[in-house]
């Protein structure tokens, strides 16, 4: 059938790959409906009447097919989970959990935004996560974002929108510590930073997942907090950083009351011991609440990124209110 500008308001594939129309100079994404239409591959050999471009993470590629009349349309093979049409943010996903999260993501088919404070690193991120499907330059977006500032956060959410029309998943990961010592002994801005990046910035990407995901269409999402072991039992000296985890559980719960009629499910994931930087020094041994510096068992970052990416992967019927996942022998259980 022949199909106009006006028509086109679903998403094109041309054989597996996503575009875009560009139409009097103007991009029209059209990826943002999850039944999409496809091009048949056979039908490239017929004549097509505008203009379709790619997007190449930053750059945009324009691709002129011909200067004819007709596309040839057919209805969806796939359901309305096909993996590439399903996009996640992830803070936090320069490093550690946050990194091989993004990277677990991309490898099960989503669209990734990897967010961060420094592009570099978020950029040398996205060229480790490895091409299962060679269309790596198209799912994955490095956005720079300090989730502690307001605006930083809605210049972030902005763009997620703008470059892929929708959000269907936020890992809300970024997380800094402070140094252990007394509780006495902790300076106020140390504190402070503590609180800014890993609660407050979790406020401020749960609020705008919310904003987006109440409006957009299909209506809904899902969003993952990083807990931790911390939210259940303290280390000696972690004030700062058990406080906030403690509180990480409250906004999961308040979050997921106020989500449901919104469609939008929020759960937890509480780590213990995953082999990060920041989780690393378990095993060269950490204070224990007896006062002694043992060594702690830790576990590979991959079942904590697989945990999330199964996490994400289910219906918005069904959530996991909270999982923990930690190293098996860990002094957690029981009395150490």
């Amino acid at each position: 059938m022949s199909a106009s500008i006006s028509e086109l308001s679903y998403c094109v594939h041309i054989g597996n790959e996503p575009f875009d129309l560009l139409y009097e100079g103007r991009f029209q994404p059209t990826c943002r409906d999850p039944w999409p239409v496809f091009v048949q591959t056979t039908f490239l050999r017929a004549s097509i009447d505008f203009r379709v471009a790619r997007r190449d993470r930053t750059k945009v590629m324009l691709v002129i097919l011909s200067s004819s009349t007709n596309l040839s349309l057919r209805e969806p093979t796939m359901a309305s989970n096909h993996p590439h049409n399903r996009i996640a943010l992830v803070t936090g996903a320069g490093s550690g959990i946050g990194r091989a999260t993004a990277h677990a993501l991309l490898a099960a088919g989503w669209r990734v935004v990897f967010a961060g404070r420094r592009a570099e690193v978020l950029e040398e991120s996205i060229r480790t996560a490895g091409d299962p499907f060679g269309d790596i330059g198209m799912r994955a977006l490095a956005i720079p974002a300090d989730v502690s500032k307001a605006d930083s956060v809605a210049q972030l959410f902005a763009k997620t929108q703008d470059s892929f029309g929708r959000l269907d998943l936020l890992f809300n990961n970024a997380g800094i510590n402070a140094p252990g010592v007394e509780l006495d002994e902790l300076p106020l801005e140390r504190w402070q930073a503590v609180v800014d990046i890993n609660l407050t910035g979790a406020f401020l990407c749960t609020q705008a997942a919310f904003r987006l995901m109440k409006t957009q269409t299909p209506r809904g999402g899902r969003i993952i907090n990083n807990g931790s072991i911390s939210a259940h039992a303290p280390r000696p000296g972690s004030v700062a950083y058990t406080a906030t985890k403690h509180a990480i559980t409250g906004l999961t719960k308040s979050a997921s009351l106020d989500g449901r009629k919104h469609d939008i499910a929020v759960g937890q994931i509480d780590i213990g011991n995953a082999l990060t930087d920041m989780g690393g020094r378990m095993a060269k041994g950490v204070p224990q609440a007896d006062g002694e510096i043992r060594v702690e068992p830790v576990m590979d970052v991959k079942h904590v990124a697989d945990s999330v990416v199964h996490m994400a992967s289910l219906p918005l019927e069904a959530n996991v209110q909270f999982m923990t996942v930690m190293a098996t022998k860990m002094p957690f259980i029981g009395r150490g």
